[in-house]
């Protein structure tokens, strides 16, 4: 026998349920349907369905058949008109046949309620305590040493990871999980964190933060459908059913209909760890469903199982707050996109999830198998976490979620409590930022003064050039013929001189100025130079010798402080008495 694919819808009055057989034939069918049961057969296909609320038989049914389409639609009446069904999109609870139970072997349930929620073994439906119970400790006894550890959905496997060793080995962290207790797991998880961070990458991606903005304007279908039930409770103030705001795709209604429905009995410490997981594995689901704007790659498979470390070092849980220290310091450290306004994000996003119902969740659990089963080495996550969430949730109480979700939100997340040093490492950086900053505008205040005074040393020699050639011009006036003489000598002693002492005079500081065709130093006039020692430049150098006193003395027949009149005449016996000095030198 085939199961058919189904759905089912309501209006006040009547439940709808289209059943899709083609090739089924017509004439070969038969209905039943009494209370809280449905019985559909058309050779080959059989449905056997455990509806959420009980119908009647009062004539009113109906039902047709699309020959084209290959649909059998039955309306039946609802024995409480008005009365709304819950939880009609969860399939695969309602292909459970009442009181069928396979959570362990000869355990049977009794009492079992004809609604497809599961009930707890706590009635506490007030209010739900997220705290572990604490127990006093107890000395082990050496015949309970290195016991076999429990990991998986409600911590109900063991020993699946010795026998499947090599194929997990890509997929979890934990290297030996069968025999390495939860404190010790956390241990090792924590001291693998702190050897993966790298300061560098999140300072990257702290400074140069595009990309990650670009990310975070994007915003995945919860966040519409979480607008709608916003909007409806604006309007309405009574708690309504929202499982009509979020719709199944064909491939996840037969993802629905693959699934083996079974009940869980979970003590009170494995059922809290249940609802921890879910929150881990919804956190890595939102994160990476950010960062790849909804469009699934290769990497999918890694970041969700990585992110979580329910999924990659069996984690369990004793509040939600290490939840979200966990996920935080994991999103900082193994990823490509590291900042934490990411991890604030997926906080939020899974808020909005939980807050939107079993629907939702179970959306998302969906994808996450759909996404772990094309993955080769991953599938095995799905035996072990993601099949049995996505069948338990459909049974779960929407108040225990909704509970769940407040519980998130009063969570609040800081760097400090990741332990990475986050803040020191951002204040350094900041720090050496500002001093690059401080030490580049240095660079081009110098830079600029520099250029500044080559301008004005050029203007000051073009100014001095001006000056000589002016009076250069009054002296010609007076006489042409002498004055031009003795400037073609003076200009080429002058080259001569400055020839000779240029690197003792750069020593010295002494400047030579042309000023009215005379070579001046002004050097020479502030000192008074015996004729008998060289000048200061000369000692200071370690120089001596005929050549020394050559040049001092022409420099001081040539300085003259003042231009009286007769200057031509002084100027003509100067040079005389030069040359007479000069001649037994040369």
């Amino acid at each position: 026998m085939l199961t058919p694919a189904f759905d089912l819808s309501q209006d006040p009055d009547f439940l709808t349920v289209a059943i899709r057989v083609p090739y089924a034939r017509v004439s070969e069918f038969d209905v039943y349907f009494e209370g809280t049961d449905f019985k559909f057969y058309a050779k080959p296909y059989f449905l056997r369905l455990t509806l959420p609320g009980r119908i009647v038989e009062n004539g009113s049914e109906q039902g047709s058949y699309d020959a084209d389409k290959g649909i059998f639609t039955i309306r039946l009446p609802k024995e409480t008109p008005g009365q709304h069904f819950e939880g009609l999109n969860m399939l695969t609870a309602l292909l459970a046949p009442r009181k069928s139970r396979t959570a362990k072997p000869l355990v049977e349930e009794i009492g079992t309620p004809e609604i497809s929620e599961e009930v707890d073994d706590d009635d506490d439906d007030e209010g739900f305590d997220w705290e572990i119970e604490q127990t006093p400790y107890e000395e082990v006894s050496e015949s309970a040493l290195n016991p076999q550890c429990h990991y998986g959905f409600g911590n109900l496997r063991s020993g699946v990871v010795q026998r499947l060793q090599d194929e997990l080995s890509d997929v979890i962290d934990i290297k030996d999980p069968d025999f390495t207790p939860a404190a010790e797991r956390r241990q090792k998880r924590l001291a693998a964190e702190l050897a993966k961070f790298d300061p560098d990458h999140y300072l990257a991606d702290f400074f140069e933060d595009e990309a990650v903005e670009q990310i975070l304007r994007y915003n995945p279908w919860w966040t519409d459908t979480y607008s709608k039930m916003m909007a409806l409770l604006e309007k309405s103030q009574e708690q309504e059913d929202h499982a009509v705001l979020v719709s199944f795709s064909e491939e996840e209604k037969y993802q629905l209909r693959k699934f083996v429905n079974k009940s869980y009995l979970l003590d009170k410490e494995a059922r809290s760890q249940v609802y921890y997981g879910l929150i881990d594995i919804l956190l890595a689901y939102c994160y990476e469903t950010c960062v790849t704007e909804g469009e699934r790659n290769v990497e999918s498979a890694w970041n969700i199982r990585k992110l979580s470390s329910t999924l990659c070092w069996f984690e369990t849980w004793s509040n939600v707050q290490e939840i979200m220290v966990s996920f935080g310091r994991r999103v900082l450290c193994y990823p490509l996109y590291r900042h934490f306004k990411l991890v604030m994000k997926a906080y939020k996003d899974t808020i909005k999830i939980l807050q939107l119902g079993k629907s939702a969740i179970l959306k998302c659990l969906l994808d996450i198998h759909r996404i772990f089963q094309e993955n080769d080495p991953a599938y095995i996550l799905n035996d072990l976490y993601i099949s049995d969430y996505c069948v338990w949730i459909q049974k779960a109480k929407s108040k225990k979620l909704a509970a769940l979700a407040e519980a998130l939100k009063e969570v609040s997340l800081t760097k400090v409590q990741l332990g990475l040093e986050l803040e020191e490492l951002e204040a350094a950086a900041l720090l050496v930022q500002e001093e690059e900053t401080a030490l580049k505008a240095a660079h081009s205040v110098l830079g600029q003064q520099t250029l500044c005074s080559s301008s004005e040393a050029t203007d000051a020699e073009e100014s001095d050039s001006t000056t000589s050639s002016g009076t250069s011009d009054s002296h010609s006036d007076s006489d042409s013929d002498s004055g031009s003489e003795q400037d073609k000598l003076k200009e080429s002693q002058c080259e001569t001189v400055d020839s000779l002492l240029g690197p003792f005079l750069e020593e010295s500081s002494a400047l030579l100025i042309a000023d009215g065709g005379v070579c001046r130093n002004t050097a020479a006039q502030k000192s008074d130079v015996s004729p008998e020692k060289p000048p200061a430049s000369s000692r200071a150098l370690g120089v001596s010798g005929p050549l020394i006193e050559e040049l001092g003395e022409q420099l001081r027949t040539m300085v003259q402080v003042s231009e009286p009149k007769g200057t031509t005449a002084v100027n003509h016996s100067n040079m005389q008495e030069r040359d007479s000095h000069s001649a037994p030198s040369n």
